[in-house]
This record gives structure tokens, C-alpha cells and sequence, in this order.
């Protein structure tokens, strides 16, 4: 099936969104930013270079939540789930997935669309081609929020396992399924944060 109809479901669902969650967005955008500077006077945003659709590297933004210059020693590495590296701010966002707030931006502009496989960095995606030439497979999508791979695996999935996800979404691309994974992915999120609050 085409992926022409994600497009315009993409800007439906962000318009309304805005409209109806705008007293809170405004609220997230003034305190999130100001809590990451308060905390170490550095970057409120993180910047990273992405590989979307046919290949085309796009600029992915999110809310800092690591010490500034993390990757300087280290390189382009997969973050750990308690890494050193990540703020007492960046912990609270993460923990809420609130880091990813700006990501709203790409989606405006068409770099992401609501559902989709993740985006790899290109250097990681070029270290992982080199072992795994099919994984190339998943840029004939454009990435994504959530989707299969987001819903129902995990952040360490291997490279292999995220593409037989990526391969299901390819084979059940439509609108219907766009938004049973929306779906589940909110109903997720919310779940997986109540347990964590009742810790």
C-alpha cells in the first residue's frame, strides 16, 4: 500500500493535538527548557544527524538530557538504561519520554511521521549495513515516533529483531494500523509510567 495518506494524517492529528493540548504544551515548553538550564546553565536542546527515507540525513531534536559534550570521549554509542551520563533533569524527562517533545518539530516539517521504524544515526547505521546489509530495507519507509519495533520491542532489540518489526509494519502499512499502534503506544507509555509511580 502507498504511504501517501501519512502525510496528511500526520498534520490531522498533530493540529489537533495542539488544539486541544495547547494549555499543557505551553506549559511543558516554558518549564522543560528552564529546568535543563537551571540544572547546569548548559544547551536546553540536543541535536543529532538521522538517516530517514531513501537515505536523506535529517537533524532530530529533542530536549537535552545528558551532561553536556557526553559522546565526546565516547562516540556515537546506544545509551544504557541507568547511564552515568544522563542528568537528574534528563532522568525525569526520560522516565516520561518528555526529552522527546521537540521531535514535534521534525514532525512539522516532514522528516518523521507519527508511525514508522526509528532512525538510526549514520554512523551507526552504516556499522550495522556492514554486518547487516538488509537492514537498509527499513529507508524505503519514513521513520517514525512509535511503531512495531517502539510497541513491542525494546530499546536494546538487536538490529535483526527491529527489522523483522520494521518488515511486519512494511507488510501491514495502512491508516488502520497507523493508529492501532498509536494507540497502543499511549496506552503503553501511560501503563508503564503508573507502575513505575507505584514502585
Amino acid at each position: 500500500m502507498s504511504d501517501s495518506y501519512k502525510r496528511p494524517f500526520d498534520l490531522f492529528v498533530l493540529t489537533l493535538t495542539h488544539i486541544l493540548l495547547s494549555p499543557i504544551l505551553l506549559l511543558l515548553w516554558v518549564t522543560i527548557p528552564l529546568a535543563i538550564w537551571l540544572e547546569d546553565k548548559g544547551p536546553v536542546f540536543y541535536t543529532q544527524k538521522r538517516v530517514g527515507k531513501h537515505g536523506k540525513v535529517f537533524t532530530l531534536y529533542k530536549f537535552r538530557s545528558m551532561v553536556v559534550d557526553a559522546e565526546n570521549l565516547t562516540g556515537a554509542v546506544w545509551a544504557a538504561k541507568n547511564d552515568a551520563r544522563i542528568t537528574k533533569v534528563g532522568f525525569f524527562l526520560r522516565k516520561r519520554a518528555l526529552d522527546e517533545l521537540p521531535q514535534t518539530i521534525n514532525l512539522w516539517l516532514g522528516d518523521l511521521s507519527l508511525v514508522g521504524p526509528r532512525p538510526e544515526r549514520p554512523e551507526l547505521m552504516d556499522q550495522i549495513t556492514k554486518e547487516l546489509p538488509e537492514y537498509a530495507e527499513r529507508l524505503t519507509l519514513k521513520p517514525g515516533l512509535t511503531g512495531v519495533a517502539q510497541v513491542f520491542g525494546r530499546y536494546s532489540s538487536k538490529p535483526i529483531v527491529k527489522l523483522r518489526y520494521d518488515r511486519i509494519y512494511g507488510s501491514h502499512l495502512g491508516l488502520v494500523f497507523d493508529t492501532k499502534l498509536l494507540f497502543l503506544s499511549f496506552v503503553y507509555t501511560l501503563k508503564a509510567k503508573w507502575q513505575d509511580s507505584v514502585r
